[in-house]
């Protein structure tokens, strides 16, 4: 039996500013209906931002739990810390580092709709 991944739907209160960070930051090709926005990037599952009026984001990595997050990999930890930003996307943790180039390590963002992923080097 093989099992597949084929989408990863994550709940927002306002599904355009969502699907629109996903998409800068990630590109593809965008498929909007009233209550889901779907978001197709070759070699990637498909992104499903559902409407959810009242969703309330995680408090995480400060509280409560994270619900989900995204795990992305990247060449140039720098670019990709601007295209985050410039998307919509916050840094969590650390909170210092984007110009340094020494930092190895994973960096913690979230989405507009707070949703939290990891921006690790490739």
């Amino acid at each position: 039996m093989n099992v597949t991944l084929t989408s990863l739907v994550a709940d927002a209160a306002d599904l355009e500013s969502e699907n629109s960070f996903w998409y800068r930051l990630l590109g593809g090709t965008i498929t909007r209906t009233a209550t889901h926005h779907f978001l197709q990037t070759d070699g990637l599952p498909v992104i499903v931002i559902q409407h959810a009026p009242e969703h309330a984001p995680p408090h995480w990595p400060d509280g409560d739990s994270q619900q989900m997050h995204f795990d992305l990999a990247t060449d140039d930890m720098g670019t990709a810390d601007e295209r985050v930003r410039t998307a919509g996307g916050r840094r969590l943790r650390p909170a210092n580092d984007a110009a340094d180039p020494a930092q190895q390590g994973s960096r913690v963002y979230a989405s507009p709709a707070g949703h939290p992923f990891c921006l690790r080097p490739a």
